[in-house]
């Protein structure tokens, strides 16, 4: 008699929110739109960005999304500050333990010690630095975000509505504002698709994508091998089981693989199209 058997799953470990993942896909796609038509109008001397504005529609519609996009990018953060209010009211009880507390995104002691110990790891002089909820370098990403929607963000405004700001700052503080916009946009576009992409997804543990923040989950011994302090940290505690859950299903990883594809390699060739414009093309 053959016997059916049930092959149980490893849980995973739920990292981040339903939210939180809605606003970084958001994020993404915003992000993808404003530095695509961005870079379209920045380089629209080279024949890449003349092909990538008629997918767009044209240069002017280009202009659209764009401003379409930064809008998305505006609500994206104001709901974020939102998030981290009722967040604070709900796991903390206060700015002190939210902000001072062994999970906060501030920077830390620690983070300096964990980034000296990583440059020991990574020349083989001293073992992997024991990483908490939170590295140096995702910190370090999450601040750029603050970074970028008030410096981006607020010379972007002044360009969208210049006769407003006008009234209030000289004429030529337009054209400070355009170099400002132009290359901070660069800048971030950059780092987003070289310094983050490898820090997330081709980091040799993670290759060749990391998916936990389109899924919200990773499997136990991922999160004891990634962050060994807060993995020890809930079992000491006897609160891991409160974040364990069921694994996807296969059909929905597969959906949710072509979309992180998608977006890599649009970065991956975003990167390209800027390094060529800037090499051989640029004015």
């Amino acid at each position: 008699m053959i016997q059916s058997q049930t092959v149980k799953t490893e849980r995973h470990f739920q990292r981040f929110t339903r939210l939180e993942r809605i606003m970084h896909i958001l994020m993404i796609i915003s992000f993808m739109s404003l530095a695509l038509t961005g870079m379209t109008l920045k380089f629209s001397y080279t024949g890449w960005a003349v092909i990538l504005s008629h997918v767009f529609g044209g240069f002017q519609f280009a202009g659209y999304i764009h401003r379409a996009a930064a809008v998305v990018m505006f609500g994206i953060f104001v709901l974020h500050l939102y998030d981290v209010v009722f967040t604070k009211r709900r796991e903390y009880g206060s700015w002190k333990a939210l902000l001072l507390g062994p999970n906060t995104m501030l920077p830390q002691k620690k983070d300096l010690q964990d980034f000296k110990d990583s440059m020991r790891w990574f020349l083989g002089r001293g073992p992997r630095p024991q990483y908490g909820r939170w590295t140096y370098w995702e910190k370090f990403d999450y601040f750029a975000v603050f970074w970028g929607i008030f410096v981006i963000g607020s010379t972007g405004l002044t360009l969208w509505f210049p006769e407003f700001f006008t009234n209030f700052i000289p004429g030529w503080m337009l054209n400070v504002a355009t170099i400002i916009h132009s290359d901070e946009a660069l800048l971030a576009t950059g780092f987003i698709f070289t310094v983050h992409f490898f820090n997330t997804h081709l980091r040799p543990e993670k290759f060749p994508m990391d998916l936990v923040v389109f899924t919200g989950r990773m499997p136990v011994h991922e999160l004891k091998l990634d962050k060994p302090a807060e993995f020890e940290k809930l079992k000491a505690d006897g609160t891991l089981k409160d974040y364990l859950v069921e694994p996807y299903p296969p059909v929905v990883i597969r959906a949710i693989r072509v979309f992180a594809w998608a977006a890599l390699a649009t970065g991956f060739m975003a990167v390209i199209w800027i390094i060529y414009a800037m090499i051989f093309a640029y004015r």
